[in-house]
């Protein structure tokens, strides 16, 4: 095949699988609000029910759903069948997936479950089908035809299935009022949960690690400290011990070009940058760095209380970076 036969194949197949997704929109209705009501107002879990592909569909659903504030979790309907059905309680509800809507591990497995009078939700790509008619609301996941040629590999199919899923899943969220905070209680481990939750007090220089000179320090005596701290600045607090000004390697270096040896006999006080940036330690890291990206610097001092006059703290923008936030 050649390349732009391959070409127009991908597009194809996008096309044809984003018409199913835009079909799909105009089912959202009245089933669909029953659907979101039903998950809501049970008193414990989405149970998520597949097999085959429409099994690795469920799996993300579940996944989705568990990771947006709607407690659920897969059961493989061959599994519930020979003894997983314990995992489904009264309080639950279920939710089962079938693209042909015979599956034969969920038609039969209806009875039990009924015994436990859960509701069944149902995303069904077939009318007219065992499970279209025997669930208690349905979500038609139906489509025209599959993005495969011979119309018959779950494509087209899996992906509208999906974007239903994803639809109810974001609904259930905004119907909790799930938020940023919320969403990242539940991802603490990532690079997104960094973002979310980690504050600079877990990342501050502190005590005898803060650069720091007085007013009239000799800039030589300035340049020693940024040397020592390793930190490229440092703090230039007047005689009452308030941070009043901040000397950077770069204020240094562009001093002896304007002065030569002689910056070395001026203080501290010739050469700092008045009214430093600074903030506190709760605030968020990534809010930190993007403050620091926005003013083109690379510290900030930090402040635990509002009452300090001399700031109990420093971070440096590869102090953040390091952690895998950008």
């Amino acid at each position: 095949m050649s390349g732009t036969k391959n070409i127009e194949v991908g597009k194809r197949v996008i096309q044809i699988e984003a018409q199913a997704v835009a079909a799909i929109s105009d089912r959202i209705n009245e089933q669909f609000e029953n659907a979101v009501n039903a998950v809501l107002n049970c008193k414990g879990r989405l149970i998520v029910l597949g097999v085959g592909k429409s099994g690795l569909i469920s799996q993300k659903i579940a996944s989705t759903m568990a990771s947006t504030g709607t407690p659920a979790h897969f059961v493989h309907p061959g599994d519930a069948f020979h003894g997983d059905l314990g995992m489904i309680t009264s309080d639950d509800v279920v939710l089962m997936i079938s693209n042909s809507g015979e599956t034969h591990e969920l038609v039969q497995i209806i009875p039990a479950i009924r015994k436990k009078e859960v509701k069944i939700i149902g995303m069904v790509g077939k009318e007219k089908s065992t499970l279209y008619n025997d669930v208690d609301i349905i979500l038609n996941t139906s489509v025209e035809k599959e993005a495969c040629t011979l119309d018959l590999a779950p494509t087209a199919s899996t992906t509208a299935t999906l974007a239903m899923g994803d639809a109810l899943a974001v609904a259930l969220l905004e119907s909790r009022g799930f938020n940023a905070q919320d969403f990242a209680e539940l991802h603490p481990g990532g690079s997104l949960g960094k973002k979310l939750l980690l504050t600079l007090d877990q990342l501050v220089h502190t005590g005898q690690d803060i650069p720091f000179v007085n007013i009239d320090t000799s800039v030589k005596d300035a340049l020693l400290t940024i040397s020592d701290k390793g930190l490229g600045v440092t703090g230039v607090l007047d005689h009452d011990e308030n941070l009043i000004g901040i000397i950077t390697d770069g204020d240094i270096r562009r001093g002896l070009e304007r002065d030569g040896n002689n910056l070395f006999n001026k203080t501290a006080e010739f050469l700092m940058s008045k009214n430093p940036i600074t903030i506190s330690t709760d605030t968020l890291a990534l809010a930190a760095l993007e403050l620091m990206e926005e003013h083109n610097i690379t510290c900030l001092f930090v402040y635990s209380s509002q009452d300090l006059n001399k700031p109990d703290g420093i971070v440096h923008i590869h102090d953040i970076l390091k952690t895998g936030i950008q």
